[in-house]
């Protein structure tokens, strides 16, 4: 196809200088704060195999995800709430967040959902929280009293049959499920952040609103203790009506980005909090119709922040067109590594 000249102006930001797009006003203003990959590659060029391999490090195989195996090596700092949680997934479910040959206790947990509707990507958090995390029909004495008698059959099992994971691992997630009941709400309620705070991530009305809600609770999971969290923005697949609907996608998590990161520094938490940002592929430098991209996973940019990585830095190119990387080049496999 023919070349398409970009909607919006890159200009170099900070005085690292790095070229961020108009798109992104909000996170263009912490520049100097990121370190961005411009010579990401995957295997695949399809969303389902593109996702699961961004997840998994495979398009193939039923593998352990990123945050499973990042939960399994690191451990959890908070023994009352999921060590893995991914707010809002993506559509996808266990195959890109669960702990496949793990223990069960390392699979995400899952909080809130995302929908394909019929203006895009519908986004909600859930009333509940997590599914099934009230009992209503029994007190928390009578839960803890059932909760005994399954455990000791449990650990009767593990007994009689020595090595026994599966029911090792339900144990522990009965366990922690029990103990969430009372943390889970309580980290969940917003309600003591301060207005400023919320302004910061855009949770006033605006088009981040939704989103800047995803971001405040993100940061108020890794201050808790909870080891790997993920948050989703679906929408992005403009194979047509490009210039309208990615100017709407940046609006609507531009300011939620950038002020997770400015609250993570004030709170002296980026230094030991690495965010990553990025989707599963990138779009071609060639127009799909009159004002669109079609999937390119050749050549496409991540960024990363916090976590010891280096600041205002640059790492890797494109080729002039933008269409596959050449210099540097970084496999998902490396970014995982």
């Amino acid at each position: 196809g023919k070349l398409l000249k970009s909607r919006w102006q890159f200009r170099q930001r900070g005085e690292s200088g790095l070229w961020i797009s108009d798109l992104f006003p909000e996170v263009a203003k912490l520049a100097d704060d990121l370190t961005l990959l411009r010579s990401m590659q995957c295997d695949q060029p399809v969303h389902s195999g593109a996702l699961t391999q961004m997840h998994t490090g495979t398009a193939q195989f039923i593998r352990p995800s990123f945050g499973a195996w990042s939960l399994y090596g690191l451990g959890s700092e908070n023994k009352s709430l999921p060590g893995f949680i991914s707010l809002n997934p993506l559509p996808g479910g266990a195959t890109n967040h669960g702990s496949a040959f793990l223990p069960a206790v390392y699979g995400g947990t899952q909080i809130g959902r995302t929908t394909r509707g019929g203006t895009g990507f519908q986004q909600r958090q859930s009333q509940e929280t997590v599914r099934d995390i009230r009992n209503r029909k029994l007190s928390k004495i009578d839960q803890r009293k059932q909760l005994d008698l399954i455990q000791a059959l449990n650990q009767e099992k593990v007994k009689q049959d020595v090595h026994q994971p599966g029911v090792e691992g339900l144990i522990e997630s009965y366990e922690l499920a029990f103990r969430m009941q009372d943390a889970i709400p309580e980290v969940m309620d917003v309600a003591d952040e301060s207005e400023q705070t919320l302004r910061l991530y855009g949770i006033d009305g605006g088009p981040s609103e939704n989103f800047g809600k995803q971001c405040l609770l993100a940061r108020r999971f890794a201050e808790a203790g909870v080891r790997f969290i993920e948050v989703s923005h679906g929408g992005w697949d403009q194979h047509t009506n490009l210039s309208v609907d990615h100017q709407a996608r940046a609006e609507g998590c531009d300011k939620a980005i950038a002020g997770l990161l400015m609250d993570l520094k004030q709170r002296d938490m980026l230094k030991e909090t690495l965010v990553l940002w990025g989707g599963e592929f990138g779009r071609t430098p060639a127009a799909q119709g009159s004002d669109g991209r079609n999937h390119n996973n050749k050549g496409y940019t991540t960024w990363m922040a916090g976590g010891g990585v280096k600041e205002g830095f640059s790492y890797g190119l494109t080729d002039d067109h933008g269409y596959q990387a050449v210099e540097k080049k970084m496999h998902i496999h490396d970014w995982h590594a």
